[in-house]
């Protein structure tokens, strides 16, 4: 396999790391699986490197079964970063325009973009990435494209994403110590939502919640703009535990009785509640529960986290306003009857996301992180990897603030 048009995306999840490699077809751009990998994760808590070097041992070995696969070697990736330390803040940027005869250029429109940098922040916090979201021109708003409109002032509205520094820090530690490239950090709710939203659902208003292990990532749009990002502390894990307590087993056995049996509310065409499962635990007492036991434990958790998800509908006045309503996706999403329960306890319509435009994995949402990765990455390598800022800026994330790299 040639290294020319490779796109490779690289998942750092609590529960599994994944490498997904693409090649892309220069006669028509289409985007071909090569190969993707998928081990337990070792070292992250939460969707946070906690570890460093056991996150890069797992990558290492991702590393030389891709190599023994293709005969090719990785160097460079494109990067989720997830945990509850990410934030989304605001940012002003106000210019006059240079020109004598007023027109915008692209060097005005560079300006404002730096301008809009500049903000305070705490020691240990760091800006990675950005998103323009409009510019005003003489007070007019809503504007995506400046460059060559008249006007006196020039201002930029942008949302900038950061984190804690250390975890930043660690996360690239991790990357940079398997001698990969990191060509950019993209959090892991927007990374999926470009993976399994479209432009018109994105347009008209709506939520995605990726499920993962440790963690449940949040993001909404509104008018075509990412409005709001928020990483919520549990995820399916939190589930295996919470059936492991409740049914007195182990986690395995509990992952397993989740997997086979699990579902987030009884219905008419199911066994009846107070059927009881035996489970074969490997002793010579089998575990026995009923439907209605491992339903109510899993209902109940499942619930906690859409009440969540709407107290972050909430801070930004969204609750039972969007009109595409929630997309859920990642691993927890698989659950049977989750989409019911969204609905019951959010008030929004509701359906399961899974990853579009890569052929083969579209069936599978616990890859929409990763596919979302590869996607990012080829929409960043078309529009082309510059600094400057000119044509075609649109809402489109940008990379305006430089890359924590340790």
């Amino acid at each position: 396999m040639s290294k020319a048009n490779i796109i490779t995306g690289l998942d750092i999840g609590t529960g599994t790391i994944k490498v997904l490699v693409v090649q892309k077809k220069p006669a028509d751009g289409e985007l071909q699986v090569v190969s993707l990998i998928q081990e337990p994760a070792a070292g992250i808590r939460r969707g946070v490197v906690i570890n460093p070097e056991e996150v890069s041992e797992v990558l290492e070995r991702s590393l030389e079964q891709i190599k023994a696969e293709t005969g090719t070697g990785i160097d460079s990736v494109y990067v989720n970063v997830g945990g509850s330390h990410l934030f989304l803040t605001p940012s002003h940027g106000l210019i006059s325009v240079s020109r004598a005869d007023q027109r915008i250029s692209e060097e005005d429109i560079s300006r404002v973009l730096q301008a809009a940098q500049t903000f305070s922040l705490p020691s240990n916090k760091e800006i990675f990435d950005a998103i323009v979201k409009e510019f005003i021109i003489d007070g007019q708003s809503g504007i995506k494209e400046p460059l060559g409109l008249q006007g006196v002032r020039l201002e930029a509205e942008v949302l900038a994403l950061g984190g804690f520094s250390p975890y930043l820090k660690n996360l690239t530690q991790a990357v940079l110590n398997s001698e990969l490239q990191i060509l950019d950090l993209i959090p892991s709710p927007t990374a999926s939502a470009r993976a399994c939203l479209n432009n018109r659902q994105k347009e008209l208003g709506v939520a995605l919640l990726d499920i993962g292990a440790g963690t449940s990532g949040l993001a909404v749009f509104e008018e075509g703009d990412l409005i709001h990002l928020a990483i919520l502390p549990m995820g399916s894990s939190n589930i295996t535990n919470d059936i492991a307590i409740g049914l007195k087993t182990d986690i395995d056995i509990a992952e397993r009785i989740k997997i086979e049996y699990g579902s987030c509310s009884l219905s008419p065409n199911q066994s009846p509640p107070k059927k009881r499962e035996k489970v074969d635990i490997g002793e010579e007492t089998p575990l026995v529960f009923s439907h209605k036991q491992l339903t109510g434990i899993i209902e109940a958790r499942v619930s906690e986290i859409f009440r969540e998800v709407n107290k972050e509908l909430k801070k930004i006045s969204r609750e039972k306003l969007l009109p595409v309503g929630l997309v859920l996706t990642g691993g927890g999403s698989k659950l049977p009857k989750i989409t019911e329960l969204a609905k019951k306890e959010l008030k929004l319509p509701c359906k399961i996301g899974k990853p579009q435009a890569l052929s083969g994995l579209e069936k599978d949402p616990s890859l929409s992180t990763v596919c979302g990765l590869i996607l990012s990455g080829a929409d960043l390598e078309k529009e082309g990897r510059e600094i400057t800022f000119g044509k075609g800026i649109g809402n489109k994330i940008k990379k305006i603030f430089k890359i924590f790299i340790p």
